[in-house]
């Protein structure tokens, strides 16, 4: 299980990376969404399961559709 951790705290730190990213856009939805992305990650990194991987790319998907 150690290999997926380290998966799920990658991912966690590349969501927590695009939800900062999509803070710093200008529109109050954006700041809303990165936030929500940010929460997710960290319950991500919390959990080694398949699930979390699952999770995070969720928030991922999340921010990026925040940014368009």
């Amino acid at each position: 299980m150690a290999s997926a951790k380290r998966t799920v705290k990658k991912a966690a730190r590349k969501v927590k990376r695009t939800a900062k990213k999509a803070a710093k856009t200008t529109k109050r939805k954006t700041k809303k969404t990165a936030a929500k992305a940010k929460r997710t990650a960290k319950k991500a990194a919390k959990t080694t399961k398949r699930k979390t991987k699952k999770t995070a790319a969720k928030a991922k998907r999340r921010v990026k559709k925040a940014k368009k």
